[in-house]
């Protein structure tokens, strides 16, 4: 006889309260670990944004190491397109609370909008996140996970989100990221440096410009370890100038890959 698995508890509903001067306003999501709530902060009086894992993930001891030190990270991090954190309640059940953002991520634009985004406002956001990624370089942080549904855009303005997978530059075990929006040596596991971010970017473009990832990954296979990526002309018509700087973001070569700084440079000759 097959054992019933237990689903996990139902999120908590308006007016419950998550946390001593947290009050739930709405739940925004919930991944396989971490549910998202819309609360209201009595000390902040003010709106906020709370992360927490799942209930039935609370004993997972991994998962909350890396919610507190995403929080810990963001509650000293202070960058106009970064998400700001507030506060990191270390508790039973930990909290992460942040600024709530508006607008929709970039996933979300390219999903639902009936035209490709504007050329331009594809170059504008790559230079956000650059000024996003080099800060938190020069703070010696890799981001690791950088894709379109951890980019939220209001009104011209990009925001990063989702830190969990930050860490400094060194050996990663293959995988730990989005398989369509890894680096090929992220994916093979070993030695990363900023050049896995600068792919990152590369990916984010690539696919708000053409409205699909680069590759197409499944669980244990990367395309991105075979072959390089078709040039964002095979799927839009653009500059050849934006096709050759997409380009050298996904070089499967990291050494070939342009500095961040470079990378700026190059996206601000483009907009002139």
């Amino acid at each position: 006889m097959t054992a019933l698995v237990e689903k996990p508890a139902a999120p908590l509903g308006e007016g419950d309260l998550l946390a001593p001067g947290y009050e739930v306003i709405a739940h925004l999501s919930r991944s396989a670990l971490l549910d998202v709530y819309d609360v209201w902060s009595d000390e902040r009086d003010c709106r906020c944004a709370a992360k927490l894992l799942r209930p039935d993930c609370a004993a997972d001891t991994p998962a909350r190491r890396r919610l507190l030190d995403e929080g810990r990270l963001l509650e000293r991090l202070t960058h106009p397109h970064i998400v700001r954190g507030y506060e990191t309640l270390e508790s039973q059940h930990p909290l992460v609370i942040m600024e709530t953002l508006g607008g929709a991520t970039v996933a979300h634009l390219i999903e639902t909008r009936e035209r490709r985004l504007a050329l331009g406002d594809v170059v504008f956001l790559g230079l956000q996140l650059c000024s996003a990624v080099g800060y938190l370089h020069r703070n010696g942080i890799l981001h690791r996970d950088l894709k379109p549904s951890n980019v939220v855009a209001e009104s011209g303005q990009a925001k990063l989100l989702d830190l969990s997978l930050a860490r400094p530059p060194g050996r990663v075990r293959p995988g730990g990221g989005t398989p369509n929006f890894m680096a090929p040596e992220q994916a093979r596991g070993g030695e990363i440096g900023p050049s896995a971010d600068v792919w990152g970017i590369g990916a984010v473009l690539y696919s708000a410009a053409t409205g699909h990832a680069p590759f197409d990954a499944e669980s244990g296979r990367y395309p991105q370890l075979e072959r390089r990526a078709d040039p964002v002309g095979a799927h839009r018509r653009v500059p050849a100038g934006f096709s050759h700087v997409v380009a050298g973001c996904l070089d499967p070569e990291p050494t070939r890959r342009p500095a961040i700084a470079d990378l700026t440079d190059q996206l601000d000759a483009l907009l002139d």
